[in-house]
């Protein structure tokens, strides 16, 4: 697999990565359990995104101190920010889904930043080894990218449809499994994945909590990967727009859990990506949309639809609040 970033990017992007995880796992959890609130979580998204931003000007540098090329360097520096655009886009979905998990559980927010921190490990080497996987595939099998394309748009047709549904997670399969195969305690026993009642160690809650949310990555993987393959084929620039997106992946979910109801029309904007970014892929040797142009289609799909979302979300709120004292 050819990538234009030399080896000592690749050792300065997995430096980033350890001394993030670093961050996330000893000092910050020197603070102890304890709820992130909005101003916490918007200082550490502005932080990731920063990070992110700085990564691609070093990227732009690297490519045009290796090629020479101001074009290639504008190229691909347009190819890693429209990647890393796309797969954030996409993790708020992901993120809808913690949401519905953390809540389902009852999950204290004191305890939701461990499995987050868990989580964002596990979804960075499931990634990595998936994306590896992919470019290889790729290389090999060109007639892929017309699977993938396909399934993008079967995806984002099926999000379209089930966008204004609820997901059943009483009938999730693989909770019902974890249920059979394993006992849970009833209530929490602080951070702990498992407990001992009764002289057994079980399981408690929070280990369902984080088997839910590494099979929920999984699945989102699955649809988030082909996506950026249609932006370049490149496997640094696919990597690290994954991962960088993925880094900020908890703050951003603290942030976006405070206004959720207020992006409720998110994912119709979603699946139109994921149906222009399929279609895309399977016309690519017909016709190579720009990474200019990919850039403009989703930045535009994701400031009208969370646009007219702020603007409706009065009603759709108050009709969410009607509906829940009916029921009651």
């Amino acid at each position: 697999m050819e990538t234009v970033a030399p080896a000592w990017l690749w050792a300065t992007f997995v430096a980033i990565v350890l001394v993030s995880l670093f961050v996330d796992f000893v000092v910050l959890r020197k603070q102890g359990a304890h709820e992130i609130g909005v101003k916490e979580a918007l200082n550490w998204s502005l932080i990731w995104v920063a990070l992110s931003f700085l990564f691609n000007g070093l990227l732009w540098w690297a490519v045009k101190d290796t090629t020479g090329s101001t074009n290639v360097a504008n190229e691909k520096s347009l190819e890693f920010l429209t990647g890393y655009l796309i797969e954030k886009s996409l993790a708020v979905d992901n993120i809808f889904v913690f949401l519905l998990i953390f809540t389902y559980f009852a999950v204290p927010p004191a305890y939701q930043k461990r499995v987050l921190m868990i989580g964002i490990v596990g979804a960075i080497v499931l990634r990595t080894v998936m994306i590896l996987v992919g470019g290889w595939l790729l290389q090999q099998f060109h007639w892929i990218l017309y699977v993938f394309g396909a399934f993008l748009i079967l995806t984002g047709l099926k999000m379209w449809w089930a966008a204004g549904q609820e997901p059943d997670l009483e009938g999730n399969p693989a909770l019902k499994l974890l249920r059979r195969v394993m006992p849970v305690s009833k209530g929490f026993d602080g951070e702990k994945f498992f407990t001992v009642e009764n002289g057994k160690r079980i399981a408690t809650p929070l280990f369902m909590v984080i088997c839910l949310v590494a099979l929920t990555d999984v699945i989102f993987a699955v649809d988030s990967i082909p996506a950026i393959f249609a932006i370049t084929s490149d496997p640094f620039i696919v990597l690290t727009s994954n991962v960088f997106a993925i880094l900020g992946l908890r703050a951003m979910y603290f942030l976006l859990a405070a206004v959720a109801s207020k992006f409720h029309l998110l994912n119709y904007g979603l699946a139109v990506i994921l149906v222009f970014i399929g279609t895309k892929m399977c016309l690519i040797d017909v016709f190579k949309i720009p990474a200019a142009v990919s850039l403009g289609v989703v930045v535009s799909i994701l400031a009208v639809t969370m646009l007219v979302s702020v603007r409706t979300s009065g009603g759709s709120g108050a009709r969410r609040t009607a509906d829940e004292s009916a029921r009651h």
